[in-house]
């Protein structure tokens, strides 16, 4: 990194990026009327708008600046250089010190989200009684950063500032423990839950779970599937996190001993978070999981679900049909709501009219009529399919087919011109006839009515950066359909960076099998053809099996064997 002299000049970001090409005039007025009265920078402003990424604002000011643009993932920062500012400092900046210049010794690198900043540069120059040079990075790999460096200090300090006010109030004595439990008040306690919502996004976290153990309380996140423990507290913190979570998400403090559920939305960096919260009485106390869903991570473009040409193609035209039953199956926490809200996204024209039921609402999408079961209010999703069904709908989206009440009314719905969306709780898609046909429907109409299903996963990616190549062993050739073969085959292994911290995956990508219900299959369908009679002939019209799709990402070296394995045992 070389040095340069900071320029002392007020330059503005909305007229670097116009300069630079990154946005036009009109849409920077369009960013700026919005900006006003809305507390939040400009940047930030754009990015939510879509009008540019947090890269290419980084890569301009970069440009115009003449200041390096550096990617901190996967970058290790000394101890002694973190210890040189607070964590209050680099969080009002959104800056972190990198390091120390090799050639004078006198010079300090910060990572800065806006290197005009001269408030930051001249805190860190007084703090640290050094020269500052400023490269520039995104905001969110800076975020990541200083959750990384920062965020066990500042737990332990919330933990230590609470144990110091619990014995103050305690008195050094056992006495109205349950009083304090339940102030939840206490600033630290509500520094670290929102500390934790905060470190867990940024992490790409889908659950968080408080679990208490006899001696501890463990927090594990579930990052791309698979948990990972991330801190551990003293139990006497657990009562006080419990109350704060209960009182944010509309719980009953006082009630310890039934299981509860509620929800949360918290923003973080801008975006906002729907949190649904579970909170279960165990042996060492309450156990809670909060599930974090983004309100705009469900609607996604096509291409970003994993589609292959083929069965975008596919999933294109069974999309098409203007009246049947498509279903997407899977296990929990496969992607399913997922596809459907992507597939609602697209049909959601001026013409249709979309109508969803669903438990809960998982993301608020314009154009879209939806409806919240509320089993209190008899509003269940059989009720409120009836009541749809006389609103004039199109489409009809329900959330799940869990009973064969709401499985008979969707296939009316279907037959009598709606195309109906839904998931189903299945590990295959000839299998999901069965359990349609179990539930009660009328195997004729089925044959009638279905027009698709869709059967996903979701497999880990390897990590880029460190995944290995090797060749595959004879047990992994046998896995991969080609057992006996004498070609070296080349696969590719996790391994384990900075990066992806230590995990060896870095994001997931789906895994299909798209059954589209031509007119070969309906008869079998209609005599109750066995799920295996239905697979034969799906195979046959060109269908791929989970195993078939996960099978081609391991030799792309997109995915591992032992994912390829997890993803499709059951094939």
């Amino acid at each position: 990194m070389e040095q340069r002299t900071v320029k002392r000049q007020k330059l503005k970001l909305g007229d670097i990026l116009v300069q630079q090409n990154v946005v036009t005039a009109e849409k920077l007025q369009e960013a700026l009327k919005k900006q006003r009265g809305s507390g939040k920078k400009l940047g930030e402003m754009m990015v939510e708008m879509n009008l540019t990424t947090e890269e290419a604002i980084g890569q301009a000011l970069s440009r115009q600046l003449g200041y390096k643009f550096i990617n901190l993932n996967g970058l290790q920062i000394p101890d002694k250089v973190i210890k040189l500012i607070k964590s209050d400092i680099v969080k009002k900046y959104t800056a972190i010190p990198l390091g120390v210049d090799e050639k004078n010794n006198n010079v300090l690198f910060v990572a800065m989200a806006d290197p005009m900043d001269m408030n930051c540069i001249d805190d860190f120059a007084i703090i640290t009684n050094m020269q500052i040079m400023p490269v520039v990075s995104t905001p969110r790999q800076i975020r990541l950063q200083i959750d990384k460096y920062y965020a066990s200090a500042d737990v332990k300090n919330a933990a230590d500032e609470y144990a110091k006010e619990r014995e103050k109030l305690l008195g050094g004595g056992e006495e109205g423990m349950d009083d304090v439990s339940d102030d939840i008040n206490n600033s630290p306690i509500v520094v670290l839950v929102k500390q934790m919502i905060e470190q867990a996004v940024r992490q790409r976290t889908s659950d968080i779970h408080i679990e208490p153990m006899e001696n501890q309380v463990r927090i594990r996140y579930r990052i791309d599937g698979a948990l990972y423990e991330r801190m551990t507290y003293n139990p006497s913190l657990l009562p006080a996190i419990t109350a704060r979570i209960k009182i944010i998400g509309g719980m009953d403090i006082s009630e310890k001993r039934k299981p509860q559920d509620g929800r949360i939305t918290q923003v973080v960096d801008g975006q906002e978070f729907d949190i649904r919260v579970s909170v279960l009485p165990t042996v060492y106390g309450e156990k809670t999981v909060m599930r974090l869903t983004s309100k705009t991570g469900l609607t996604r473009q096509k291409n970003q679900l994993g589609f292959r040409p083929d069965e975008e193609k596919k999933f294109d035209h069974i999309l098409a049909n203007p009246h049947g039953i498509i279903l997407v199956t899977g296990p929990t926490g496969s992607g399913k709501s997922t596809t459907l809200y992507t597939a609602l996204s697209e049909l959601n024209k001026e013409d249709v009219n979309i109508i969803t039921v669903e438990d809960p609402v998982e993301a608020n999408i314009d154009g879209i009529n939806q409806v919240h079961v509320n089993v209190k209010a008899e509003l269940t999703f059989a009720s409120a399919l009836r009541s749809i069904l006389r609103q004039d709908p199109d489409i009809i989206m329900i959330g799940e087919i869990r009973d064969g009440e709401t499985a008979g009314i969707a296939v009316q719905a279907s037959i009598t011109g709606h195309l109906v969306v839904s998931t189903l709780h299945t590990n295959s898609t000839s299998g999901t006839i069965g359990r349609l046909i179990d539930m009660g429907v009328e195997p004729y109409l089925l044959a009638d009515a279905i027009v698709g299903i869709i059967a996903q996963r979701l497999v880990r990616r390897l990590c880029p950066k460190c995944k290995k190549k090797m060749l595959a062993t004879e047990e992994q050739k046998e896995l991969l359909g080609i057992a006996g073969s004498k070609e070296n085959i080349e696969i590719y292994e996790p391994v384990g960076c900075d990066e992806c911290d230590k995990t060896g995956f870095k994001g997931r990508i789906g895994v299909y099998e798209i059954m589209e219900i031509t007119p070969k299959l309906k008869p079998y369908i209609s005599r109750k053809a066995s799920a295996e009679e239905l697979k034969e002939v799906a195979l046959s019209e060109g269908m791929n099996t989970l195993r078939m799709s996960a099978t081609k990402l391991v030799f792309e070296g997109i995915t591992s064997v032992a994912e390829m394995v997890r993803v499709s045992f059951d094939s």
